[in-house]
């Protein structure tokens, strides 16, 4: 069974993925290409996986027992392109509760 930490870390890079895909790939296509719709397929994705990337890692932050400034900074990361990465290599080494 996967703990929520590992559910968490899957999200997190789906979610840098999708993040990284709607700023280097369906942003220049929407400006310079003329082709918005990118933008459209691409940003719902991304937020919907934003929205779980904040879902799980609160489900991860009470099971591991993070302490709150912890838990933000995590949050933080997901703002910015290719912080979710670094999350995900930070928490590899964390073991499940």
């Amino acid at each position: 069974m996967n703990s929520s930490l590992s559910i968490f870390r899957k999200v997190a890079v789906a979610e840098g993925i999708s993040y990284l895909l709607l700023l280097f790939v369906a942003m220049p296509l929407k400006y310079f290409a003329n082709l918005p719709l990118y933008v459209k397929y691409t940003g719902w994705a991304h937020g919907l996986l934003f929205v779980l990337y904040a879902a799980t890692l609160i489900l991860a932050w009470q099971e591991q027992k993070w302490k709150f400034g912890k838990a933000v900074l995590i949050f933080l990361a997901s703002l910015l392109p290719f912080m979710p990465f670094v999350v995900d290599r930070k928490l590899k080494d964390e073991r499940p509760i």
